[in-house]
């Protein structure tokens, strides 16, 4: 400051500020001190500071807002120039190209740039000195950028997401790591039944999932209060609900993250093989709570889905079924919903147990859920073998790859070896929580126990999505209806077929011979040991 000399008179002046991110003026005082080391300038040099402009926006850009709004006030303001003060060059831009344009811009609408760090001329010297400093200050711009980039990717290749938190995840900082990616409770939950349902086939397309989404009044929703197929795409290719990260563009492979994950990485690898394969059901827009069995039930005539729609009669509308296929005898002959539904229901009320016969399965699926605990025990060691077979396939491939000449067989080793890559991955989890089961037996079977002791309570309580659940868990296919004769004989899915079977003793005795040791056969809805056959020694083995 010694070196600038007193002004003496009342010259206007403006001020602008600019730092390079939003957070910098909520996180720090970077525009406060640039202000106040403008004004004091400016009372240094007897200027009037009339207004102040502000920016936080990158260097490199020329139409930020608080410049344009600057622009804009000189020119207002021609006849009687301005000063306008910066703080440093720096602050008016950090590219050389830039900081020409915005030069030209101010001196034509009538600015006078001062600065308390730099003298600006007219002559070479001081326009070279300018250049220079504008050249000094892009390459700082351009070194922060690759360094943060550097750094971005190295926090990447060591198993940490660097970029804004996706839907389910919140970030948190942890002592030692930084910013590490935790649960969003109640996002999280919502996002695993979504994923969860599409990788078991409970929703059988996108389209449902999307329909999931939104009917939760806590997952986030966009202006619309919509979520979008896109995002609905994105979410179920992003690997990081899996506890992995990949970044191609960073040449960042697949690989384990450092935060906890959503879902299990055989979870994702279901996911991503039902998205590269064809939907087994269409997504269908038309499927409401007015009409749940639009698209099931199909025409006992021609065998196609049957439509539906509101007719109008008189004084209201009323809801019909009917077939529109071209040729058909039922074509246009109409069913009144509420006739088609409640056989329906009929349907589904049939399928209850008696309470003995669901006690008796609910036994035996506890004693297999145990057994499978057991065996699930003694599974590790194989795994471990498959692991190691498939890690002397992967140095087998690298080998070849060093080898090979062609473009084609080099993309084909790579992928091959990626694939085995991940198959190891998986194995590696199941080996990890071998014998663990991730929950117990009440939290597993307690809504399939609800479901399978009485199917029809979920489809008169439950959601459009519910009731499109119990259409696909408890029939094995289509329903067939004829205007005359109603529903044919449905196709029960295995579950509720075995139930039935169970029920009206529809069962064979099991032969003895060779069943070894003592084995249990179904008679009558009861258990009893079948011995084998004795020997001649009078022993029985």
């Amino acid at each position: 400051m010694d070196s600038m000399k007193p002004m003496k008179g009342n010259s206007k002046a403006v001020i602008y500020c600019r730092v390079s991110d939003v957070k910098q003026t909520t996180r720090g005082t970077g525009l406060q001190s640039q202000e106040t080391r403008c004004r004091e300038y400016a009372s240094f040099r007897g200027h009037e500071v009339v207004q102040v402009f502000t920016d936080d926006a990158s260097g490199g850009m020329i139409n930020r807002p608080g410049m344009l709004a600057m622009l804009s006030f000189l020119r207002k303001h021609r006849k009687k120039p301005h000063v306008v003060i910066i703080d440093d060059i720096s602050r008016l831009a950090r590219g050389v190209q830039a900081h020409l344009e915005l030069r030209a811009a101010l001196s034509k609408a009538g600015g006078i740039l001062e600065s308390p760090s730099l003298e600006f001329g007219e002559d070479s010297d001081s326009q070279l000195i300018e250049n220079l400093l504008a050249s000094v200050s892009q390459h700082q711009r351009q070194k922060n950028g690759e360094q943060t980039l550097n750094r971005m990717r190295s926090r990447a290749l060591n198993g940490y997401w660097v970029f804004q938190a996706p839907v389910g995840y919140r970030y948190e900082r942890v002592s030692g790591q930084g910013k590490v990616l935790h649960r969003d409770e109640p996002t999280a939950s919502i996002l695993i039944e979504a994923l969860e349902g599409y990788a078991c086939e409970r929703f059988a397309t996108q389209a449902e999932v999307k329909r999931f989404l939104e009917a939760q009044p806590q997952f986030p929703k966009n202006s619309s209060e919509e979520v979008t197929n896109q995002r609905v795409n994105d979410l179920l290719n992003q690997p990081l609900y899996a506890g992995y990260l990949e970044l191609p563009k960073w040449d960042v492979s697949f690989r384990p993250g450092k935060h906890e994950a959503l879902i299990t990485l055989e979870t994702y690898k279901a996911i991503q093989d039902r998205l590269n394969g064809i939907a087994r059901v269409p997504a269908r827009k038309d499927i409401n709570d007015d009409f749940p069995l639009r698209g099931f039930v199909l025409c006992g005539c021609c065998g196609n889905p049957l439509t539906a729609c509101w007719s109008k009669g008189k004084a209201k509308h009323y809801p019909y079924y009917l077939c529109h296929q071209k040729g058909c005898e039922a074509k246009g002959k109409s069913v009144r919903r509420e006739l088609v539904e409640g056989e329906f229901e009929e349907l589904l009320k049939a399928l209850r147990p008696t309470e003995e016969l669901f006690e008796f399965a609910s036994s035996l699926f506890r004693d297999l859920w145990e057994q499978r605990v057991e065996t699930s025990k003694s599974q590790g060691k194989s795994m471990k073998a498959e692991v190691s077979q498939i890690d002397r396939k992967i140095a087998q491939l690298m080998d070849r790859l060093v080898d090979a000449d062609s473009d084609s067989v080099v993309r084909a080793y790579e992928k091959r070896i990626g694939d085995l890559e991940t198959e190891r991955m998986v194995l590696r989890e199941r080996i990890e929580k071998c014998g663990t089961p991730a929950k117990t037996y009440e939290d597993t079977f307690e809504h399939s126990m609800m479901f399978l002791a009485n199917p029809w309570i979920l489809w008169e309580n439950g959601s459009i999505e519910h009731r499109q659940t119990v259409l696909k868990l408890a029939f094995a296919d289509q329903l067939a209806y004829c205007r005359e004769s109603g529903f044919r004989t449905p196709e029960i899915s295995l579950p509720f077929k075995a139930l039935g079977d169970i029920c009206s003793g529809n069962l064979e005795m099991a032969h003895r011979t060779g069943f070894e040791p003592a084995t249990f056969s179904f008679v009558r809805g009861a258990l009893y040991p079948v011995e084998p056959p004795a020997h001649r020694d009078g022993s029985r083995r």
